[in-house]
């Protein structure tokens, strides 16, 4: 019974993190572009919802996952991050590559407008974001060297957690090609229960696991 329910959360977390966000990429009226510029924002929006994702692989969602070991599912907890904070790093990068296929504007010159419209809300809110998920990378990385007990180290985690994803929310729903309303709604639902769960568990609580 316990080895199906653990096949059941992962077919599950699958189907909405992965499955969904695909099938609304699928779907959407969109313009079709080249074949490379369509990968590349599939990977990114996989890599966003995998990191909502990583609200629900976590203590905070511990009815859940009671089933798993949670010293397999911080270890999953950590690869996630690593793996889809190292992805979303280079987007800005991303996005320029296909110039490098295409007539007009070089690749350069794109990126340097990119991170220099400071009139654009959407781009503002990207930089933060950015640099919140940089933050949040390094300080998981280091965080045996940081000298910081493991409750404060906790409260930074969740606190740069929520941070980022309330930020680059905005700037995805602003930006992003593929950010109509359905998918939208999708991210913010998502986010707005896994914020709820860590909260939940993470401050409003004296005692607790581990992330």
């Amino acid at each position: 019974m316990e080895k199906q329910i653990k096949t059941y959360n992962i077919i599950l977390a699958i189907a909405v993190f992965i499955g969904l966000p695909i099938l609304f990429w699928a779907l959407g009226d969109f313009p079709q572009r080249s074949s490379l510029k369509e990968a590349l924002s599939l990977i990114t929006l996989l890599s966003f919802s995998l990191m909502i994702g990583q609200f629900f692989l976590a203590r905070s969602n511990k009815k859940i996952l009671k089933a798993h070991k949670m010293s397999l599912v911080v270890k999953y907890h950590k690869y996630i991050g690593y793996i889809f904070i190292s992805i979303l790093l280079v987007h800005p990068f991303l996005i320029v590559i296909p110039r490098y296929f295409e007539a007009g504007v070089e690749p350069k010159d794109a990126f340097i407008t990119i991170i220099t419209s400071f009139n654009s809300t959407g781009i503002i809110f990207g930089i933060i974001a950015w640099v919140s998920m940089l933050l949040l990378g390094l300080t998981s990385f280091f965080r045996n060297q940081l000298g910081l007990k493991y409750k404060t180290w906790r409260i930074i985690h969740g606190i740069l957690s929520i941070f980022f994803v309330g930020i680059a929310l905005v700037h995805v729903i602003d930006l992003g090609r593929h950010s109509d309303t359905v998918l939208s709604t999708f991210f913010i639902s998502l986010s707005a229960i896994g914020i709820l769960l860590l909260l939940k568990t993470y401050f409003f609580k004296t005692s607790g696991g581990t992330k």
